[in-house]
């Protein structure tokens, strides 16, 4: 699995916990310099000295996606560091699930910032490098809620849908400069992303759910792992995975 990701700068966005920790853990280990950005400093920067530690490259910035100049200093603080850019991972994301009809009208507007917004403020910090190297790879997070809309889920699964739209019309426009797209919708997967559920009962129902389907977030690390390791000539566009025991 090491082939093609050993030596690549890999910039992930939401590497505080959960899917983006995992992720960069695990690229790290297989030989990639990651640069760590997320609005909590300090945790990216234990892990950033974790990863250290352990022989592996890593820096951190702290960095809220909402704020395009900060994604920017994230982007050009990687180049600045190891000289370019191989692959963004755009996985900072929130999920406040709840019906419409309790009107969290502000947790729709965070979700549309962070989900939509903060994609594409990744996207616009890493095309000027990427088009000018003429490769790289633009890694974005949607979900089988990008999918499929359950009960809860319809501003957050319409962001998710989003995501996917983004990246397909993104890869159409980008292959005369050689880059990559790819989306990947991850099922019940066991993070934090619960806890930003404010209405108790849809938390709790979520909660049972994925405490009992879910998977690790090392699943998640894999499959990314898995579409940065194809030859430069192989494009992974999308993958959708879940738990085996997941039916939505």
């Amino acid at each position: 699995m090491t082939n093609n990701v050993k030596g690549k700068v890999v910039i992930i966005t939401g590497a505080s916990s959960g899917m983006g920790e995992a992720a960069a853990k695990h690229l790290s280990q297989l030989g990639a310099a990651v640069v760590l950005g997320a609005r909590r400093a300090d945790r990216i920067e234990k892990l950033a000295n974790e990863i250290q530690e352990s022989g592996g490259k890593a820096i951190a910035i702290a960095t809220d996606v909402t704020q395009r100049d900060q994604v920017k200093k994230l982007v050009d603080s990687a180049v600045e560091k190891f000289g370019r850019v191989d692959v963004i991972l755009n996985n900072a994301g929130i999920m406040p699930l709840s019906p419409m009809d309790r009107l969290n009208v502000d947790e729709w507007d965070m979700m549309v910032d962070v989900n939509i917004k903060g994609v594409l403020n990744g996207i616009a910090a890493v095309l000027p490098y990427m088009k000018e190297q003429k490769f790289g790879q633009i890694i974005n997070t949607s979900s089988v809620a990008g999918h499929k809309v359950f009960n809860g889920s319809a501003v957050y699964s319409a962001t998710k849908y989003a995501v996917r739209a983004l990246t397909e019309g993104l890869r159409l426009e980008v292959k005369p400069y050689n880059i990559r797209t790819t989306i990947v919708c991850p099922g019940a997967v066991k993070t934090e992303l619960l806890e930003h559920i404010s209405e108790a009962d849809i938390q709790q129902a979520n909660k049972d759910y994925v405490g009992e389907v879910g998977i690790s977030p090392d699943s998640f690390a894999r499959v990314v792992a898995f579409a940065i390791s194809q030859p430069e000539d192989v494009d992974i566009n999308e993958i959708i995975f879940r738990p085996t025991s997941q039916e939505l």
